[in-house]
């Protein structure tokens, strides 16, 4: 009976030891995946913290750069102010050389325009002779006679260094009213009119437009301009005497204008063609003088050594 007893008792037990046992395993996994996760989680808050770190020390990097930026534009925009400020006297030079630059394109750009008309019409002679003497080779042996096409182009653009076409006369003013600066067109767009009708080889209008601008704002740097153009056409006619008066006006009345180095040049080289080559020579040795790099200085360069003249007088 007491054995019978002893042997349950061990049998409880056992029973009850085998799930205590196989729970504890399960445990002890769970618990092992627990610290495993919670090792991983570790790991990559360091790693965010670490990148967290970088990312700031970028956005201060940043700000200290715009800050800098802003700094330094704060002080471009002083100095600039401080440089509008100092040169506010400057406008109407500035204004007048932009304006010299803007009659330069377009001369240029209607040069190039002409130049092409002009080798046009050359292709077209040379194809009309080429046909004519086809035509008429086999009809004799002696070469065709000249066609009325094959004579020279009429008028092409020509610097006023040059031969003048022989219609550029400048007839009289008409007798119209003048603008005025009051109710009438402004200076500019005078000017505009002027210039555009002188490009277009349209030269007694333009003579006329230009003189209007002479009478409605006399005192205006286009005024200058208008002057310079008026002696330029009277350059391209033989009116040498009249052109070098024009140009003087240039010289005498407005010393800033943007004209003053053409006008030198070529009231130089209207004197010139006057046979008054001493009188021509000091208005291009003033020119080398005044504006030393100028283009125009260096034909005036080119003008003396063809005559034979130095560029300074010898002491």
């Amino acid at each position: 009976m007491r054995n019978l007893r002893l042997t349950l008792v061990c049998m409880t037990a056992l029973f009850t030891i085998a799930p205590a046992f196989a729970q504890s395993k399960d445990t002890i996994r769970l618990q092992t995946q627990i610290q495993e996760v919670q090792d991983s989680v570790a790991r990559l808050q360091q790693s965010n913290d670490e990148r967290m770190g970088v990312l700031k020390d970028l956005v201060q990097q940043s700000a200290d750069s715009v800050n800098r930026l802003s700094v330094n534009v704060d002080a471009l925009q002083k100095q600039l102010a401080a440089q509008q400020n100092a040169q506010g006297g400057k406008t109407d030079q500035v204004s007048g050389q932009v304006q010299g630059i803007n009659d330069s394109i377009d001369e240029i750009k209607a040069r190039m325009v002409r130049l092409e008309k002009i080798l046009n019409d050359v292709q077209s002679q040379q194809q009309t002779i080429g046909a004519a003497l086809q035509n008429n080779a086999p009809a004799s042996g002696s070469p065709a006679p000249s066609q009325p096409d094959a004579q020279p182009q009429p008028q092409p653009y020509i610097p006023p260094t040059s031969a003048l076409p022989p219609t550029t006369t400048r007839g009289g003013k008409p007798s119209a009213a003048i603008p005025q600066a009051a109710d009438g067109p402004t200076a500019q767009e005078l000017y505009k009119s002027a210039y555009g009708d002188y490009m277009a080889a349209k030269y007694p209008v333009a003579s006329s437009e230009f003189g209007d601008i002479i009478k409605a704002y006399p005192n205006d740097t286009l005024a200058g301009n208008a002057y310079y153009y008026l002696g330029e056409i009277d350059y391209r006619a033989g009116k040498y005497a009249t052109a070098a008066r024009s140009y003087d006006r240039v010289l005498e009345q407005f010393p800033d204008n943007n004209k003053i180095p053409a006008a030198y040049l070529h009231k130089g080289q209207a004197l010139i063609e006057l046979k008054q080559t001493d009188a021509g020579v000091r208005e291009l040795r003033a020119l080398i003088q005044r504006f030393p790099s100028s283009p125009e200085a260096t034909q005036a360069r080119a003008k003396l050594n063809a005559l034979g003249v130095p560029a300074r007088p010898r002491t």
